[in-house]
């Protein structure tokens, strides 16, 4: 069975449920790492008034009993605390017409003109719902169980944020530096350096009081992913297209980088590939550096893998920018609700999410299963293959 995941609900909905099939029976899961990770994924400066509401916390309803999987699919409920505040405004059956909030003044650079268009509304309320970026928390839930699956190979993802506006940590960050800043219990900017990431919230500050929102650069860091995930025979099984896709689907993502692609742009040959060795001692081959961000050919070579997200500032301006009305047609400035200003260590959180997925789902399609100690077995039979190759 293929590892597939959906989200269904709205920002403002009662709740956003996420559901995951094809994880194998008896992998142990922990809810509270669940609700760490979507503790993370609220946290950051620069986050807007939506947080103080919500206290995200995952509530499963199958496919886990007694703290392990049990093969069937896995569903989770995640209550939206704001509902009490739009159940009038967006009931399921009927409702007032005059309890209804329109939004008619689209935003640039969100869905709601694009959106309004395809599903023909003259209200870009339903299209907002859905495009928010509430709906990955439930991303974020799934993403947490692909984790606890993926440590059970001693396989970890993390990531950091590497700029926010023009400001940009001039160095590589090692694995305890990223170990230590997720395991903070409070989150500034998501930077392992503490004078970078001062400068980040200095443009924060200055971005806030001219209500304005600004962007960065966030990378997820995978460890201990053995060769051979991925194929290089069809652009679909590529693991370096399939990260793209999943990082790129995430709200206000406007690009993606795989280890160091725009360096490599600017270099010749000789200075851009990985040079390769061999360690007797350890029985493995291992590249001289990490350029290529852990993958080649669409498949993973051993080594860490770098994926960066570039993320735009989000559309939701306190001071909005020039806009239509959907009805009259006149211009107007846009709406605007409730709102953050910098959501960049929020994007690292979900972003971990995203990769963990994608990696556990090419983990299982290479070693199969149907319970934890037959994907064990498949996996340490491999580990073999490549000791001994």
């Amino acid at each position: 069975m293929i590892l597939r995941y959906e989200t269904a609900g709205e920002s403002h909905g009662e709740s956003l449920v996420a559901t995951l099939t094809g994880l194998p029976a008896q992998v142990p899961i922990s809810l509270a790492k669940i609700d760490r990770e979507l503790w993370r994924r609220q946290q950051g400066y620069g986050r807007g008034g939506r947080m103080k509401i919500e206290t995200d916390r995952a509530h499963i309803v199958s496919g886990v009993r007694h703290g392990a999987t049990i093969g069937s699919p896995i569903a989770i409920i995640l209550e939206n605390k704001d509902w009490k505040n739009w159940t009038e405004v967006l009931p399921v059956e009927g409702g007032e017409e005059d309890n209804k909030k329109p939004v008619t003044r689209p935003r640039p650079g969100h869905a709601d003109l694009a959106g309004a268009i395809k599903y023909d509304y003259h209200d870009a309320r339903y299209i907002l719902e859905r495009a928010s970026a509430r709906e990955t928390t439930g991303r974020v839930a799934i993403g947490a169980i692909a984790k606890q699956f993926l440590s059970e190979f001693g396989i970890g993802v993390l990531s950091h944020v590497i700029s926010v506006g023009p400001e940009r940590l001039g160095r590589s960050a090692t694995w305890e530096e990223l170990v230590a800043l997720s395991e903070r219990d409070e989150v500034l900017l998501g930077c392992v350096d503490a004078e970078a990431e001062q400068r980040m919230k200095a443009v924060v500050d200055q971005i806030y009081r001219t209500g304005d929102t600004v962007g960065g650069i966030f990378e997820v860091v995978v460890r201990g992913v053995p060769p051979g995930l991925g194929s290089h025979i069809t652009y679909d099984s590529r693991l370096d297209g399939r990260l793209a896709q999943a990082i790129v689907s995430m709200q206000a993502v406007k690009g993606v980088e795989i280890g160091f692609a725009t360096e490599g742009t600017e270099a010749f040959g000789s200075k851009v590939q990985d040079t390769i060795h061999y360690s007797g001692d350890e029985r493995r081959f291992y590249r001289g550096a990490n350029r290529a961000g852990g993958l080649e050919g669409g498949m993973s070579n051993g080594e860490d893998i770098l994926v960066r997200g570039l993320l735009k500032p989000i559309s939701t301006l306190r001071r909005p920018l020039e806009s239509v009305d959907l009805d009259t047609r006149e211009s107007v400035a846009a709406a605007y609700e409730r709102s953050d200003v910098c959501v960049v260590p929020a994007a690292g959180v979900i972003g971990e999410a995203m990769v963990a997925f994608v990696i556990a789902q090419a983990m299982l399609e290479k070693f199969g299963g149907d319970s934890l100690r037959e994907t064990k077995r498949n996996y340490e039979n491999y580990l073999q293959q490549v000791r001994d190759f």
